[in-house]
């Protein structure tokens, strides 16, 4: 590689960057090569880097050395270029680049596991088992810069709101809410669990008077399942709020979704170009169905679905046919929901919960908590768990619980919703299945 003082003779652009003002202009340029023309008397090389492509024009005449050394690169391999800014509508974002040096810093083996370029199709698998390569795609790399964006958004949103972020263990001794659907680990002369869910430790964090919390962070699920909306690890945006109740709480979520929306339209132009997506953001506030409701719907569908039964993959597409768009589903059954949801005081079968579908997936699920200690341990004995396996939580319900409420949003589903990915694992980098334990 050149200096660093003769590198501060040229000036380093982006693609994105490159514009009138550096026509007839030498810039320097870092990236991979994305793919090489040879048409004779002129090679054409696409140069990638994050921020886009652009052409590089070598005619044999201007360096018979530089041209024999384009001709030779392999594809992903990594250059620098040092060139003259040259105006070319037929180009890729309306510049070419005219080359005086031309250095393979990295070169690349060949064959390559997959076409960066993408004139041959990759399958999925193909492409989460060489992610290294897959990423380089300017269309899987829009995927990744919107999702910066969201959680960006996300953060600036709930900190406006007066939300104080947190960071709560992720190495438990216990279920959050029962069951087996955990990872065990050996945790030095005894056994723990990876967290499935915050939802404990933000909940006696309300003790504590902050009043207001969040928390982004992963979330570890042992379930077996194998579909296109499904991880066994996911990143989870959590909430919990004082001093309010389910509607509290369902308003800074859709508050929230809309926020992130309007953000990703007006930084991400570009990026949603990438992927060919035009994005609407929607509106205020979100449709209101309580489960009552929606079983009547799926059943006029022609799905069988019996009251208490949670809503099956088939019945949440009928039910999508009807209402197309961001909803709430509220008002669940006490039964089917976890032990801390708070039954209303004069239907106790029915719960202030509530989950955010977009068409056919949810994206969250929240409640209005139980926040009175003997109704805590009450609840905790009518699903079959032992009070004193959680006593670490339900202690704080002794000392001075405010009501409260909150929710969890699924991050990774959040993006798929937005982006209308059709696999979930197309929204995260190193996704984690049953099946995919690397890269």
């Amino acid at each position: 590689m050149k200096s660093a003082e003769m590198e501060s003779e040229v000036k380093r652009k982006y693609t994105s960057e490159i514009g009138e003002e550096d026509s007839g202009k030498q810039v320097l340029l870092y990236g991979w090569i994305h793919e090489v023309r040879d048409l004779g008397g002129v090679v054409f090389a696409l140069l990638r880097d994050r921020e886009g492509l652009i052409q590089i024009t070598c005619p044999k005449k201007r360096s018979p050395e530089l041209i024999k050394k384009i001709r030779k690169v392999r594809r992903e391999s990594v250059v620098r270029i040092v060139g003259e800014v040259k105006a070319e509508p037929k180009a890729p974002g309306g510049f070419e680049i005219l080359p005086n040096e031309f250095e393979v810093i990295s070169e690349a083996d060949a064959p390559l596991p997959l076409d960066v370029a993408e004139k041959v199709p990759a399958e999925l698998d193909t492409r989460l088992d060489a992610r290294f390569l897959d990423l380089r795609k300017p269309r899987v790399q829009a995927i990744f810069r919107i999702r910066h964006q969201m959680i960006q958004s996300v953060r600036s949103f709930l900190s406006e709101e007066g939300f104080i972020e947190v960071h709560t263990p992720k190495i438990v001794s216990t279920a959050t809410e029962g069951g087996t659907e955990l990872f065990p680990i050996s945790y030095f002369e005894r056994e723990a669990f990876l967290n499935q869910s915050p939802q404990l430790y933000k909940q006696v964090l309300m003790a504590t008077g902050l009043e207001k919390v969040f928390e982004i962070g992963p979330i570890f699920r042992a379930e077996e399942h194998n579909t296109v909306r499904h991880l066994n690890e996911a990143i989870s945006i959590d909430i919990e709020q004082s001093f309010t109740d389910h509607e509290g709480v369902m308003r800074v979520l859709e508050r929230l979704v809309n926020r992130v929306y309007a953000d990703i339209v007006k930084n991400c132009e570009r990026y949603l170009d990438w992927i060919g997506v035009e994005l609407e953001v929607p509106k205020l506030p979100f449709q209101r169905i309580t489960y009552d409701e929606a079983v009547e719907m799926v059943k006029k569908k022609g799905e069988e679905i019996t009251w208490g039964d949670d809503f099956s993959t088939p019945a949440l597409k009928a039910l999508s046919e009807e209402v197309n768009e961001h909803y709430f589903i509220v008002d669940w059954p006490t039964e089917i929901k976890p032990f801390y949801a708070m039954p209303y005081e004069n239907e106790p079968e029915i719960s202030k919960t509530f989950d955010l579908m977009a068409g056919s997936l949810e994206l969250a699920s929240g409640a209005q908590r139980v926040h009175i200690y003997d109704l805590l341990v009450r609840k905790l004995r009518e699903k079959g768990l032992n009070p004193d396996s959680f006593e670490f939580y339900i202690s704080a319900f002794r000392y001075g619980m405010p009501p409260h409420a909150g929710w969890g949003l699924g991050a990774d589903r959040l993006l798929m919703s937005i982006l209308n990915l059709k696999n979930i694992r197309e929204a995260v980098i190193f996704p984690r299945d049953r099946t995919r334990l690397t890269p």
